[in-house]
């Protein structure tokens, strides 16, 4: 599937990845399914339609594209869609892969073996110090420190990986800084490493995209260190999704006093390896085989017809709560072959009848 893009098919491929209702999930299923964006483009308003949506999809116009393609540019970011030669290998391998990512910077450093340091915002003095020296050590080592660029241990870990590697991930677009006292690391991070987005330049990070976020952070990195955590926080979703991805998660051990221990505790008690330095994190490396080549999408084995679509939709969406639910525990339990079931998954997702989590799971709206 790896292919370099026209000026035209980008654009198309662009248009279809800012589709309303559109994820990573029914992107895969629509780009398999037709071969090429525009003619997925072109058969959207049916598919939302026989999804059962009344009013029409929005799908932003050319124009509003050729916008954030120049926004880019201005910044000096560059766009790289999932199906082309440089887009980082270790995205690729998602099941799906994020459509595009945004890159503002020195995007060599995607392509080499990473390990991702997260952990709290109000983050302990010696939980930042930990981080900080925690990256130093990693980077010296051959590494390339990923985080989310948040206060506290994130902005720790890319200040000690500076000088040998870092790449931010950032839940708004690539321009988009917060908090604002991290300006200044930003401005650093594309001048000596990274900065990527799924998001256009000029938005503004919502609620609903830093789990996504965290889906990259752990999707580019060989491995996840959570360095200081409390019961209910992003890094313990970055670490779940980690494990999703057949990623290794590791946890710093802190004291049962602190709160900010008590969700890195739990996560050497669920089996995640212990970190106490950065040799840890190597020892947990060793043997690794690299990422596996992307299977592409299901519907290439075999695409439905409308008839065989129609006859499953309602069944599909009658077995699917608000509570998630894995696609593979959804096809099992529908009994049918897995591209029809997708494909009247994707139907409704653009009907807006069920939505996919970060991870693929799904759940009625």
């Amino acid at each position: 599937m790896t292919r370099d893009l026209t000026d035209a098919a980008r654009r198309d491929w662009l248009r279809l990845a800012r589709t309303e209702n559109v994820g990573p999930v029914t992107f895969d299923q629509l780009i398999g399914r037709y071969g090429e964006a525009s003619i997925a483009l072109a058969a959207l308003p049916d598919l939302a339609r026989r999804g059962g949506r009344v009013s029409p999809l929005g799908v932003p116009s050319l124009s509003e594209i050729e916008a954030e393609l120049e926004r880019g540019a201005r910044l000096g970011a560059r766009l790289i869609a999932a199906c082309e030669p440089d887009f980082p290998a270790s995205l690729a391998a998602l099941d799906p892969p994020p459509p595009v990512i945004w890159a503002w910077g020195d995007t060599d450093l995607l392509h080499r073996s990473a390990v991702a340091v997260v952990g709290a915002r109000v983050a302990s003095a010696s939980g930042q110090r930990f981080a900080r020296g925690l990256a130093a050590d990693l980077g010296a080592a051959g590494q390339v420190v990923v985080s989310g660029m948040a206060r506290g241990v994130d902005g720790a870990a890319h200040e000690g990986a500076l000088a040998t590697g870092t790449v931010a991930v950032l839940g708004g677009g690539p321009d988009d800084v917060y908090p604002s006292e991290h300006r200044e690391l930003h401005a650093r991070i594309i001048a000596e490493g990274c900065v990527v987005s799924e998001n256009a330049p000029g938005r503004t990070a919502q609620a609903k995209d830093f789990p996504r976020r965290n889906r990259i952070i752990a999707g580019l990195s060989r491995a996840v260190v959570v360095v200081e955590a409390e019961v209910r926080s992003g890094s313990l979703i970055t670490a779940r999704l980690a494990l999703e991805q057949g990623r290794e998660v590791l946890a710093v051990p802190g004291s049962p006093l602190d709160p900010r221990a008590k969700g890195c505790n739990d996560l050497i008690r669920q089996g995640a390896a212990l970190c106490e330095s950065a040799d840890d994190v190597l020892r947990a490396l060793e043997g690794w085989r690299g990422f596996g080549e992307p299977e592409g999408p299901s519907f290439l084995a075999a695409t439905p017809g409308d008839a065989e679509i129609d006859a499953l939709r309602e069944q599909v969406f009658a077995l699917i709560s608000p509570t998630p639910v894995t696609r593979d525990d959804l096809i099992r339990a529908v009994g049918a072959p897995p591209a029809h079931v997708l494909a009247a998954l994707a139907e409704l997702a653009l009907a807006g009848r069920v939505e996919f989590s970060p991870g693929g799971a799904v759940a009625r709206t």
